[in-house]
């Protein structure tokens, strides 16, 4: 099948139950690769042909795709049919606070992690402001982000732009985040729990030879794994 527009590309990912968010497959599997070339563009701000626009349209507008950085501290799409599974795995069953006393957050980690919970939802511009990280711990600052989307404990939920004193939005939108609690809600939480990770390993494992029969094993694992 080839994809021409938005609406092609949520029916296969709900389809196919997840991708790599852009045209690097990582020898996964990128639904981009079954874009048409001659309608579907980057960067065109086409909101119902270009790709990049796709990625905020399937939060702010469905409510069983994710998108965040969850493969190879790189973006991609759950469908949510699927999001147990990997979140049987990355969180094992355990809350944020379970994970950081067991050694296995970082202090910048809970940092970012404590003004996100705090709000329904921050864009990424207050959440920078509210964290005070200094200018020097920048990369720590990127490195505790990603940590939190690979761990399932945040997610992109949106955009927002900013905004100047009179309240009138400037600028490029800044990525809105929230906690996955707060994003799928329990549900997908209680089906979690009753999944174990040989039963998620297999699933996950299953959909992507379905997709790409030629995938390592152990680039799997790790896709999985996070």
């Amino acid at each position: 099948m080839k994809i021409h527009n938005f609406n092609d590309f949520t029916t296969a990912l709900l389809d196919c139950g997840f991708s790599m968010g852009g045209e690097n497959s990582d020898t996964i599997f990128a639904l981009a690769s079954l874009t048409c070339d001659t309608e579907v563009k980057w960067h065109t701000g086409e909101p119902d042909t270009d790709p990049w626009e796709w990625r905020i349209r399937v939060l702010t507008e469905r409510d069983d795709i994710a998108y965040s950085k969850f493969f190879f501290k790189k973006s991609g799409y759950i469908a949510k049919e699927f999001y147990p599974y990997f979140l049987a795995i990355r969180r094992g069953g355990l809350d944020f606070e379970d994970k950081y006393f067991e050694g296995k957050i970082s202090r910048y980690a809970k940092k970012i992690y404590d003004v996100v919970a705090s709000n329904k939802s921050i864009p990424l511009h207050e959440l920078k402001k509210l964290t005070e990280f200094s200018g020097e711990d920048k990369s720590k600052f990127d490195r505790a982000l990603i940590e939190l989307q690979m761990g399932f404990f945040i997610t992109m939920c949106g955009s927002q732009q900013k905004c100047n004193k009179m309240g009138e939005p400037y600028g490029w939108s800044s990525t809105v985040f929230c906690t996955t609690e707060a994003f799928f809600g329990e549900e997908i939480f209680i089906k979690a729990s009753k999944i174990t990770e040989q039963e998620a390993i297999e699933k996950i494992t299953n959909q992507v030879y379905k997709l790409n029969p030629n995938a390592n094993k152990k680039k799997i694992l790790k896709f999985i794994r996070g």
